[in-house]
């Protein structure tokens, strides 16, 4: 009987030449499935890495620094020197003072300085932010808050300008800014805003239309003498009281000319303005802000001086303007006398601190010298009693209020 010997163990590990081509056909064909799946793989890990890496580097920049995994990180494997030199970039040094308030007067060449602060800004880069409002230079409580917080957010280093009354960031427990601004000699103020309210300046555009489209040609036309002697509104209190409340500030008691209002303007000027100059003498006004705020006018007395802007500048001047009789500047005056006194206070400031820094002027003689107000003052009648100013003020204010 013949055994058969296929199935039997001794004999499990014998093939035929078929059955071992059929079995490394399929090891061949697992092996060449195999890098194709691990290939898919890698691509998928090199194209996460990639989108990592660019994600974190995109958090570094953002946030001035790296995130903090990889200071983890650095802490790890020990102190390194790569974020010494590629740490996050110093902070900007800002220049003091950054923050700057020209509460511009009227018709004290305001418009002269905003058109020089636009060149500056565009020189050295810092933000001027110039206001439109131009009749509104008393404020609410409310009112005051909102501009001292707007004032605050500009982004630093920053000039703001705006024709209003003196405020009080400190009062509100908000950052003081430094104040600067420009007065003129009372009389030439008054008499350049009578005439530009009515004529205008040398621009062209017909701006006193604009400015004062009501005015009756009775008005418009109204001789300067008349309004002064038979005391119209315009020209009397407390119309003509208007320098002293920009540095008095924002109480009623401001408004009411007066000592009160003169000795507070004169102390806000101590305290709070870095320099009030004087038009008269333009030029060592830059000169002194070119010394003292270099980061923002630097250059501004060539700028001043070249024949681009001299152009320009010479478009601001008021048309039709011209000079009162001695009779009407004796009244002016004597209306005037608190204005005239925060003047010379800041006209003798502003001559102190030339000193001291030495500067040489190079300013022209202003139009009234100082002998022809001493004997206009000599040629006015002396202050009226209190109890009669007062009664006169109140009058004047209540005939302001039914004219306006």
């Amino acid at each position: 009987m013949m055994k058969n010997f296929s199935s039997s163990p001794l004999h499990s590990n014998k093939q035929t030449p078929n059955h071992v081509r059929e079995r490394n056909n399929r090891k061949y064909s697992l092996l060449s499935a195999i890098p194709l799946r691990f290939s898919l793989r890698g691509y998928g890990f090199c194209m996460a890495t990639l989108f990592f890496f660019c994600f974190g580097s995109l958090f570094y920049q953002l946030n001035g620094g790296p995130p903090k995994i990889l200071l983890d990180i650095r802490q790890y494997l020990g102190k390194s020197t790569y974020l010494d030199d590629h740490g996050p970039p110093a902070p900007r040094v800002l220049p003091f003072p950054s923050q700057v308030v020209y509460n511009r007067v009227g018709k004290c060449g305001s418009r002269t300085v905003v058109i020089l602060l636009r060149l500056l800004a565009e020189k050295h880069q810092f933000n001027l932010v110039s206001s439109d409002i131009h009749n509104k230079t008393r404020l609410t409580k409310h009112e005051q808050v909102d501009l001292m917080k707007n004032i605050s957010n500009i982004p630093q280093p920053f000039l703001y300008t705006r024709h209003v009354h003196f405020l009080n960031f400190t009062r509100f427990r908000i950052e003081q800014p430094v104040y600067i601004n420009i007065i003129r000699d009372p009389i030439n103020r008054f008499l350049s805003n009578y005439f530009f309210r009515r004529f205008g300046d040398w621009r062209g555009e017909q701006n006193h239309l604009i400015r004062t489209p009501g005015m009756k040609d009775d008005e418009r036309y109204l001789d300067i003498n008349v309004c002064i002697l038979e005391n119209y509104p315009e020209c009397s209190n407390p119309r003509v009281f208007y320098i002293i409340p920009y540095f008095c500030g924002q109480h009623p008691q401001c408004r009411e000319p007066g000592v009160w209002a003169l000795e507070r303007a004169k102390q806000n000027v101590q305290e709070n303005y870095l320099l009030v100059g004087i038009l008269e003498e333009l030029e060592d006004v830059l000169l002194l802000l070119e010394r003292l705020l270099p980061h923002y006018f630097t250059g501004v007395l060539n700028i001043y001086k070249s024949p681009d802007y001299k152009k320009m500048g010479n478009m601001t001047g008021t048309v039709r303007k011209h000079t009162p009789t001695l009779e009407a500047l004796q009244v002016l005056y004597h209306r005037m006398r608190y204005e005239y006194d925060f003047y010379n206070f800041i006209r003798d400031q502003f001559h102190l601190m030339k000193k001291k820094i030495g500067l040489k002027s190079v300013s022209q003689p202003p139009a009234h010298s100082p002998a022809f107000l001493r004997e206009l003052a000599l040629r006015t009648p002396e202050p009226l009693d209190e109890d009669e100013e007062l009664d006169t003020d109140l009058e004047d204010a209540n005939s302001w209020l039914v004219h306006s």
